[in-house]
């Protein structure tokens, strides 16, 4: 599955990154301690979190993540839109909880043993 295609099934809304739409999603990583991301996510990983500042698109890079989806209505300020189209880091907006994504994620495939939802 590629960044686009998610995109579409969760409903989210587009704020930054649009250059990297067709990167494959190979699982998810829910976190909002910036070290505990850069210590764990996977690469090609969406990352659901509430931060919104500018530094989740420099730990997007260092991780090779493939999104970043911003929960609970959060968004992001006008620097961390910037960063995110500068890097190619997708930045999506959901009124939903880390925990709802979550579960739409694994029911579409996405981190399943067996499945990298490529």
């Amino acid at each position: 599955m590629r960044v686009r295609d998610l995109a579409k099934i969760l409903e989210l809304k587009l704020v930054a990154g649009d250059g990297g739409l067709d990167r494959p999603v190979n699982g998810g990583y829910c976190g909002d301690l910036l070290s505990d991301v850069m210590a764990n996510a996977p690469e090609g990983a969406v990352w659901l979190t509430v931060q919104t500042h500018q530094n989740i698109v420099a730990v997007a890079v260092l991780r090779e993540l493939a999104s970043i989806i911003l929960v609970n209505g959060c968004g992001p300020d006008a620097q961390t839109i910037e960063k995110g189209n500068q890097e190619g880091i997708p930045i999506f907006l959901s009124d939903q909880s880390a925990y709802e994504i979550a579960g739409i994620l694994y029911d579409a495939g996405i981190g399943k043993t067996g499945d990298e939802g490529v």
